[in-house]
């Protein structure tokens, strides 16, 4: 069995600001449908190129409880969601079961970890698992049959989509994919708020990582670390560094159940799209399918992707990989 997992809001957030500019309305309202016009291409793209068995997508439901109870400032430097998205989200869980991806959302818990829980059950259970996320957190579930699928920097989307097996995390962290934790909790996670040791960059994490094995080695050798200015600062911020491995670390224990299998609802779908007035992807769509098509709306304006934004949308902000 080969499944396809996404990461939901990464992928929403990149869909808002790729399709942004074109400013796309429901024409009778004015109701917002750039998220799911960018949704809908994506989740087609994905499931026609990567052929999975099975399709799921995970949404954050609320705060995650187990970070914010070891680290209330967890994630409080992000900017509020755009209303457009919060206006469309309802409608893209919609799309997305119509579609024929299963939808797992858990109040309290964070779609990472309840992401890292079925990549656990299910390779445990012998299938092939593909992360569709450019959250570098995900660098530690890699390994045997579990890959990560990383769309286009946005700084870079010339670039595609881009495979992370064991070798490629590797070789952009400088370390293997089980120590991706310790990496994250000596240089910190700007993007989730929480703060590494001062001065620590990526070489210095790298090289104490390959010379002690893992953080538990570097934080006992607290006297014998070079560069040496860091040796109290260790010493003293020990304890905090190992929390920091507890919050990157994701937890799998919880429940999760593939169930049974969803159908595409090809005739839900072009309701769906109808009463978006979506009509260039209702058409298109529908050629797809064989379908027979709707008659072209003069008054809805053609989707163009958006030339890219000058600075990097709020996605960035959500663990970019790069």
């Amino acid at each position: 069995m080969r499944w396809l997992l996404i990461d939901g809001f990464n992928l929403v957030f990149r869909s808002h600001f790729a399709m942004e500019r074109s400013n796309l309305r429901r024409q009778s309202d004015q109701f917002p449908t750039g998220a799911l016009h960018g949704w809908m291409k994506s989740l087609q793209d994905l499931r026609e190129g990567e052929k999975p068995d099975r399709c799921a997508v995970f949404f954050d439901l609320g705060g995650s409880d187990r970070h914010l109870a070891a680290l209330p400032d967890y994630k409080a430097q992000r900017d509020e969601t755009p209303d457009e998205i919060v206006q469309q989200l309802p409608e893209i869980k919609r799309l997305t079961a119509l579609l024929g991806f299963q939808v797992f959302e858990r109040r309290g818990v964070e779609a990472d970890d309840l992401i890292a829980t079925a990549v656990r059950i299910l390779s445990e259970a012998g299938d092939a698992c593909i992360i569709v996320s450019a959250d570098k957190d995900f660098g530690q579930c890699v390994g045997g049959p579990v890959i990560q699928l990383a769309p286009p920097p946005t700084a870079n989307p010339a670039m595609g989509w881009r495979r992370l097996d064991p070798a490629a995390v590797t070789e952009k962290f400088g370390v293997p994919p089980e120590r991706i934790p310790d990496y994250l909790a000596l240089v910190g996670d700007a993007s989730d708020n929480i703060p590494g040791l001062k001065g620590v960059g990526p070489k210095t994490a790298v090289k104490w990582l390959t010379e002690y094995g893992d953080l538990e080695g570097v934080l006992g050798a607290g006297d014998t670390l070079q560069p040496e200015r860091f040796r109290e600062q260790v010493k003293a911020e020990a304890e905090r560094i190992r929390g920091n491995l507890k919050l990157v670390t994701f937890q799998t224990d919880f429940e999760f159940s593939p169930g049974h299998p969803v159908a595409e609802d090809i005739a839900g779908v072009e309701t769906f799209l109808s009463e978006m007035e979506m009509h260039s992807t209702l058409r298109r769509y529908q050629s797809k399918h064989g379908r027979a098509t709707a008659e072209p709306e003069p008054s809805v304006p053609p989707i163009e992707a958006p030339k890219p934004k000058p600075k990097p949308p709020a996605d960035a902000q959500q663990g970019e990989l790069f």
